[in-house]
């Protein structure tokens, strides 16, 4: 039995800008008020301002289905998990989490019964925003929430073999114990990752319904947590405010007192702001704009290249759709469109060169595990035409290429350059613009016969990544909605075992291989995550999931 150490207490810091006011319009920088530049004093409230790109919270409840990945950033800064990730230094300097390492949250220690239980000792300080003090009761609660509700907070946990409500157990109201179903790798990591979050159970069992028995209508647009900074208001497309909570009790105070967050959806406007020093930071930067916001020398930037992550052009394996026969079922088309894709021209005119080449392997044959790692395909429109003729349709067809308007920037240039290259094989091409809180839905429909994946796997193994993108189970992120029974089996062989012993290797290149010969999605690039901020912002920290953590953020 392991128990792990208590957290290491932390000093907090104030300082820094106040914003005089926040933006009142929606995509307009003439719609702000300049922010004040003011000398720190020790009563001057700490308000960190932040635009991000990829869209804004649709949802506040992460179990909800269709909560966006802007929704995991505010989830991840209102609620606890039992556990999270320990921080570790990136060899540009940059802060990192560190998946190899777990620490305490909610739970001050753990104890570990190999292949059998982690019994977890809560915290008996730490209360919910309401001032409830947290329990066992809660946490089990909402792990049976979590794997009960469907879709993608049930798939999330059955990736560490956590699946049915008989395996979390409370022993007293501070000691709460998850049974384990087997040995396996992923269970205790996966406990670290968003979707285990810790609710306030009896307050949103005011809230149930017999058609809603989980209170979701409730929690989507209320808070319900405990974490680190609770909810002042939440206007959908417009605003978000929190506000620290100063109970907080699993780690150190935040020195951010307010956090607002603001929808702009438009590129130019948020770096505008940016320069005009009406905000913070901007997140989730375009690949252009980073570019050129780091010649400018003004600002922190920082560009880290996302894990276990793809952007992807996903073709739909399903033999109809909307009740007709789908070309992309033919091996051969896919195929087709693997050749015909105009890579260099998508990594440099699409992205700025800001990401990682995953395309033009030298070999057709897998012989290593890493992931990601390139494709073997490359543009070749002899080749591409050469497949197509061997397909049933050698003359071409029509169809639709969505993408998601959050991520317009990189997303609709990547797109018109698929159009062309299309175009030259007979293959006429219609775009569809998503909203960016439509996305995931349409994700979870199944419906769209091309589609611009972008699915990063939160935990770091290739296993993981195609658990979602390629298993039969057809999980959210599986865009080409594949199935295929030999992979299944290699996968799931995968993730009962580990990395270096001999059925996991051979596993991981054999599944590798399917995909490249099957190409139920072709891969563009890894990409990178990038932030700009005023260099008065420090305690930056990349995170797996995308998303802001306000805790470690400083105004200095």
């Amino acid at each position: 039995m392991k128990r792990r150490d208590l957290f290491k207490t932390g000093t907090s810091f104030a300082a820094g800008f106040a914003l005089a006011g926040a933006l009142k319009g929606c995509g307009s920088p003439s719609g702000t008020e300049k922010a004040a530049t003011t000398a720190s004093t020790g009563d001057e409230e700490v308000i960190l301002t932040v635009v991000q790109g990829g869209g804004f919270p649709n949802s506040l409840d992460l179990h909800r289905s269709g909560t966006n990945r802007p929704g995991y950033g505010s989830s991840w800064n209102l609620y606890d998990r039992l556990m999270t990730f320990d921080t570790k230094t990136s060899p540009d300097g940059s802060l990192s989490y560190d998946y190899t390492q777990l620490k305490p949250e909610l739970a001050e220690s753990w104890e570990t019964e190999e292949g059998k239980s982690i019994t977890f000792s809560l915290r008996k300080d730490a209360t919910f925003h309401d001032g409830k003090p947290v329990t066992a009761n809660d946490v089990k609660w909402s792990f049976d929430r979590a794997v009960s509700v469907g879709g993608f907070p049930t798939f999330q946990m059955k990736a560490g073999a956590l699946e049915k409500p008989e395996q979390f157990v409370v022993i007293d109201d501070y000691t709460f114990q998850v049974k384990l179903l087997r040995d396996d790798k992923l269970t205790a990591i996966d406990l670290a990752v968003p979707i285990p979050l810790i609710i306030n159970s009896e307050l949103v069992k005011q809230h149930v319904t017999e058609d809603d028995p989980w209170g979701m209508e409730w929690v989507n647009n209320n808070d319900a947590g405990g974490g680190a900074f609770e909810l002042d208001s939440f206007e959908p497309g417009k605003k978000l405010v929190l506000t620290r909570f100063d109970d907080w009790k699993s780690g150190p105070l935040p020195q951010i007192e307010k956090v607002i967050l603001l929808d702009v959806p438009e590129a130019g406007n948020r770096r505008a702001l940016l320069e005009k020093g009406d905000v913070d930071i901007n997140f989730s930067l375009s690949e252009k704009d980073t570019k050129e916001l780091k010649e400018t020398e003004k600002y922190a930037i920082v560009s880290t290249p996302i894990e276990n992550c793809l952007y992807s052009v996903d073709l739909n394996t399903k033999e109809e759709l909307t009740g007709k026969s789908n070309p992309f079922a033919d091996v051969k088309v896919r195929q087709a469109v693997a050749y015909a894709m105009p890579y260099q021209a998508m990594f440099y005119t699409a992205l700025y060169g800001e990401a990682v080449k995953q395309f033009g392997a030298k070999s057709t044959k897998v012989n290593n595990t890493e992931w990601p790692q390139p494709s073997p395909y490359k543009t070749d429109m002899g080749q591409a035409k050469a497949s197509l003729s061997l397909s049933n349709y050698p003359d071409g067809f029509e169809t639709t290429l969505a993408f998601n308007l959050g991520t317009k920037e990189w997303a609709e240039p990547l797109c018109v350059l698929i159009q062309e290259s299309l175009a030259e094989i007979g293959i006429k091409v219609t775009l569809e613009k998503v909203p960016g809180a439509n996305f995931r839905s349409v994700l979870v429909e199944k419906s769209r016969p091309m589609i611009i994946n972008n699915f990063g796997g939160w935990l770091n193994y290739p296993d993981y990544f195609f658990f979602y993108a390629y298993h039969g189970q057809d999980a959210t992120f599986n865009g080409s909605s594949y199935k295929n029974p030999d992979m299944d089996k290699l996968i799931e062989t995968a993730l009962k075992s580990e990395p270096g012993k001999e059925d996991y290797e051979k596993s991981v290149q054999e599944f590798i291989q399917i995909a490249w010969d099957e190409v139920p999605r072709i891969p563009i690039v890894q990409p990178y995550l990038s932030i700009a901020m005023q260099k008065n912002i420090e305690g930056y920290q990349y995170w797996f999931h995308r998303q802001l953590d306000f805790r470690q953020l400083k105004k200095v």
